[in-house]
């Protein structure tokens, strides 16, 4: 679609608040994110890159809601992105993009210098109309699967890669969505998420229940990996969340298999426990195992790790972490994942302070630490400062 239009259908949309002010609302934030970046000694003769970076991302995301009849709405959130780098050499920062979940391509860069780039691009935009027994949703929309919070091998339409600290939202699938509810807490959701050919599009289903307190469900489908992609995979598994004893136990876990190659197949799950200890102190511990990982640092797969497509290189991996309320308005979290195979890993710190209901400054650093060609080890060492205001 011609750029010029879809920008005419943005504001056409969102000057609908001037005629039906009950049924429009309109709400978003932005995000002013300051970031240091410097590389650890140990990647200077290694990558030649011996200079520090600084960083500014401002986000802007506008959302958008029009109730067009009973049980039906159209939804818009349209994000622009300012990004600063102070680098004179060519630099690549993770900007959003079309995905391998999108169909259409709804990114342009109106500006793109040396040192600053500008995206828009849309993120969410469907209609969704909700029936007694359900409802159908069509277009860019957020398809959440899984229980983990740290990991979400279930998750293959929107999943995120944890070292990502920068990016707020998952990325939208371009999907047909259709969810049947049979009674309180037991639904079935099926999904197609079509691409330019046919036979590349991906589907998939997720039955969920409630069993003795605890939330269960299973999913499966045919997906691919990547953008027309002859390597398909069946993929089947299960989540479940509920309570042992005083804390939450979750876990989720896929079976993937070639479809071409029944002897190609994996294996992924993760295994979670958090609890309140009190009001002011939460824990979590989450276990990941990727069965796609490679044990060998020296077959890592770079590519398809910046390409979105895997989240992680190596097969066993564990997060540590925790949060403290120093008083309502003041929280200080840590968090550290480590790579078990190859010893890397990083560490997350960050404060946060609730200046009013509606703005919030944060003051955080990812410290990474890891062997020579490990897999943190080449993620730059980040101070950054993050403030956040929604409408």
């Amino acid at each position: 679609m011609n750029q010029k239009w879809i920008a005419v259908l943005i504001f056409f949309f969102l000057s609908i608040k001037l005629y039906a002010q009950s049924d429009f609302s309109f709400s978003g934030y932005v995000v002013d994110l300051p970031i240091y970046q410097f590389p650890k000694e140990s990647t200077f003769d290694s990558l030649n890159k011996i200079e520090e970076q600084f960083l500014n991302l401002t986000r802007a995301r506008f959302r958008s809601e029009y109730k067009l009849w009973s049980d039906a709405r159209f939804n818009l959130e349209y994000e622009i992105d300012a990004l600063y780098y102070s680098s004179s050499d060519d630099f690549e920062f993770s900007m959003s993009g079309k995905s391998n979940r999108q169909l259409f391509n709804l990114t342009w860069i109106p500006v793109k210098e040396k040192h600053i780039n500008i995206t828009h691009f849309i993120d969410r935009l469907y209609f969704r109309q909700g029936f007694d027994f359900g409802n159908v949703i069509i277009g860019r929309q957020r398809i959440s699967w899984g229980t983990g919070r740290i990991w979400n091998p279930t998750d293959l339409f929107n999943p995120i890669n944890p070292a990502v600290f920068y990016k707020i939202e998952k990325d939208g699938a371009d999907a047909v969505s259709f969810k049947y509810t049979f009674g309180n807490f037991t639904d079935i959701n099926l999904v197609f998420n079509p691409q330019e050919k046919i036979k590349n599009s991906n589907y998939g289903f997720r039955f969920r229940t409630n069993i003795k307190e605890y939330d269960m469900s299973i999913m499966g489908g045919s997906f691919s990996e990547e953008v027309d992609s002859h390597d398909r995979r069946f993929v089947t598994g299960l989540d479940f969340a509920g309570n042992l004893f005083n804390a939450g136990l979750r876990g989720e876990g896929i079976i993937s298999i070639n479809e071409d190659d029944s002897e190609d197949k994996f294996i992924t799950f993760i295994l979670g426990v958090d609890n309140q200890f009190t009001s002011r102190i939460y824990a979590l511990l989450e276990y990941h195992y990727n069965g796609e990982g490679k044990t060998d640092k020296s077959e890592y797969d770079f590519t398809r790790l910046v390409k979105g497509e895997i989240q992680n290189l190596s097969k066993n991996y564990i997060y540590a972490g925790g949060m403290y309320q120093v008083y309502p308005l003041l929280n200080l979290s840590i968090g550290n994942i480590t790579n078990l195979n190859d010893g890397s890993g990083f560490m997350n710190f960050l404060g946060t302070y609730s200046v009013t209901e509606d703005f919030y400054v944060d003051l955080g650093a990812q410290i990474t630490y890891g062997v020579e060609l490990s897999e943190y080890w080449y993620y730059p060492i980040s101070l950054y400062l993050e403030m956040e205001y929604y409408f």
